[in-house]
């Protein structure tokens, strides 16, 4: 038989649990803000972004164990990033707002999908609430956003060389290069241009120095001078583009 203090205890547990989730219910307000994207890239060549959540606590217990966890990842499900943030106590009658930062190594991400590099695509973020009502009941809630990823050479494209005489004994070989900056960083690198003859032996070799700010078009020419000599026997061009955040063969050229 249930004892009078046991029946007690179970009442008062009842009631309580009932007071703190309605208490919450009631009185406890969360909004996600815009998600906030960093304009530049940080030394280790990182992008941080920042998703504000408000709490209002105006009711009558502590928030426990506010956790925030975020994974950001493409529409094929493979995890990018990952950030956590928590506040051991949010107490009642309190208004915060917590800045919950995910950082994403850019250089790294271009290492595994190259594939953003010339590409816009849509990226998914996750976002998980978990927290105590009263530092005692257990709560969660989650939402997705989308976002657009800007790729930094959108719409690349890489013409005919054009053959301008110099002199009796060299030739200007001018090859016209343009892309998109979509990305919310300013792209800039050497573009080197590597010239093989019918033997695949390397018979010209130049660099160039490019410079595209953010939401901004290239348009511009890839130049060596090559020998006469040589002209003839010239089969291909190998273009690749080296930056702080990735070194990526960018296009070939083929010529009859």
């Amino acid at each position: 038989m249930i004892s009078i203090a046991t029946a007690l205890f179970w009442i008062f547990l009842a009631a309580f649990t009932i007071s703190a989730v309605y208490s919450f219910i009631k009185d406890v307000r969360f909004s996600f803000g815009e998600l906030e994207m960093s304009t530049n890239l940080t030394e280790e060549n990182e992008m941080v972004l920042c998703l504000p959540i408000t709490v209002e606590n105006r009711g009558l217990f502590n928030i426990g164990s506010f956790n925030v966890t975020t994974e950001i990842s493409d529409l094929e499900g493979l995890v990018i990033a990952r950030g956590n943030t928590c506040i051991p106590v949010i107490s009642r009658n309190t208004f915060v707002t917590v800045r919950h930062n995910i950082t994403v190594n850019v250089k790294e991400l271009f290492r595994e999908n190259t594939n953003l590099i010339f590409n816009d695509t849509t990226l998914l973020l996750y976002e998980a609430v978990g927290m105590s009502v009263a530092e005692v009941i257990p709560f969660t809630a989650s939402t997705n956003i989308t976002f657009t990823w800007g790729a930094p050479l959108y719409n690349l494209e890489i013409g005919e060389p054009e053959y301008v005489a110099i002199n009796r004994t060299h030739t200007l070989i001018r090859t016209p290069i343009s892309f998109e900056n979509h990305a919310f960083f300013d792209v800039v690198g050497n573009l080197s241009t590597l010239i093989y003859d019918s033997e695949n032996v390397m018979v010209g070799e130049a660099q160039t120095v490019i410079e595209a700010p953010s939401q901004t078009v290239y348009s511009g020419y890839i130049e060596i001078s090559v020998e006469n000599a040589v002209l003839l026997s010239i089969r291909r061009f190998e273009i690749h583009l080296q930056t702080p955040i990735f070194n990526i063969k960018i296009g070939e050229v083929n010529v009859d």
